[in-house]
């Protein structure tokens, strides 16, 4: 199976970039509403509906949520570029809606969604209330999963650029995780199903992007839903859609997530997850905050009359605007840089640094500035 062309086949066209909101998934929901799947099963904070997608016939049960934080759409474009592969009328459907009912809730936070937060219209962070419940959407995740009694949970997310693999200097483009269920991180049956499906993925996904895989700490935490599922004894699986190399809109990631959705399914059809997998599961390297999206080196500053060598680092900041995301680069780190890889990275052999904003680099400063007379530096960019 030619996992990409199939990709580029369901793909949905009508969303893309980082910015997804309720008023743009409304319309695809509405149009795949073909035999009454859809229905509003709470509101947020706002009084925005949370709408439910149920498909499939089949008696395994997977549910799968997304935008839980409103600033994570990658995954919920990967969610409906899957929907769109059930009402392809292939064969690999067919065989999917035989053997699953799928229940999604592609956008849990729609408050958070049109703010651009992580949080949701009370500045709370749902994936911190699965024992509280204090906020509707939470609620309403955790009355959903009541009710649907699941087999399966997916929970999905994204993370931001500053995730490597460990210490290969590679992105964690994709990370999984088997949350565990409690302080002791130990593994019983559900978590292992959890564990052995993610082996499968991880297989698949090394095959196209090698290297770019990475494991989710598992430090238990109660008040993370994930863990509180997993506690509850439904195998859980935690996705973070990250970096990949010049995609800050998550265009190629998305697709690493719709195969990763497809070929867990495909294991568990063909029921190759009883196998443990554990081992292959814990040799994932975790991820590691190793990455800024632009590191400089050897710039010559002048601070105070003393002349120096140095290394900095600038990072985008996602900054809602007129309906629009501005990826912002300001300066980040400067000197203690080992360790860290850049996205981008530029040796300036000693040219001298000059901004309008001062003779040296400023911690919160725009990356915007000169190296020599011949590099100009716009927005963290050499400008061409």
């Amino acid at each position: 199976m030619n996992l990409e062309q199939l990709f580029l086949d369901n793909k949905e066209k009508t969303i893309e970039g980082r910015y997804l909101t309720l008023e743009s998934i409304e319309p695809i929901l509405n149009r795949i509403n073909t035999n009454n799947q859809l229905s509003v099963v709470g509101h947020s904070v706002q009084g925005k509906p949370i709408y439910k997608y149920v498909i499939g016939k089949g008696a395994t049960k997977i549910y799968l949520w997304s935008q839980m934080h409103g600033n994570e759409s990658t995954t919920t474009k990967a969610l409906f570029d899957f929907l769109n592969l059930l009402h392809s009328g292939s064969e690999l459907a067919t065989k999917f809606l035989n053997h699953f009912t799928f229940c999604c809730l592609p956008m849990l936070n729609p408050d958070g969604a049109k703010l651009y937060t992580r949080a949701n219209a009370n500045e709370v962070d749902l994936n911190r209330d699965s024992q509280d419940l204090s906020q509707p959407e939470s609620i309403v995740l955790r009355a959903v999963f009541e009710e649907f009694n699941p087999d399966f949970c997916y929970n999905l997310h994204d993370q931001r650029t500053i995730f490597g693999v460990a210490d290969t200097g590679k992105p964690a483009t994709v990370s999984f995780l088997a949350p565990s269920y409690n302080d002791e991180r130990e593994i019983n049956s559900s978590r292992q199903k959890a564990i052995n499906v993610i082996s499968e993925m991880n297989d698949v996904l090394q095959e196209l992007i090698p290297g770019q895989v990475g494991r989710f700490d598992d430090s238990f935490n109660i008040n993370c839903i994930g863990d509180t599922f997993q506690y509850l004894g439904v195998p859980t699986i935690l996705f973070e859609a990250g970096h990949y190399p010049g995609d800050y809109h998550r265009e190629h990631t998305r697709k690493y997530i719709f195969i990763a959705l497809v070929s867990s399914f495909n294991a568990i059809v063909e029921n190759v997850i009883v196998v443990n997998r554990t081992d292959k599961y814990l040799n994932i390297p975790q991820n590691k905050v190793v990455f800024y999206d632009f590191i400089y080196k050897k710039v010559l500053i002048n601070y105070d009359g003393n002349e120096k060598i140095t290394n900095f680092a600038a990072q985008y900041k996602e900054e809602l605007f007129d309906g629009k995301i501005n990826f912002n680069a300001y300066i980040a780190k400067i000197d203690e840089l080992d360790g860290f890889f850049g996205h981008e990275e530029f040796d300036a052999e000693g040219a001298v640094y000059t901004s309008e904003q001062g003779e040296y680099p400023k911690i919160g400063q725009e990356a915007t500035f000169s190296l020599g007379k011949k590099h100009k530096i716009l927005n963290g960019l050499i400008k061409k």
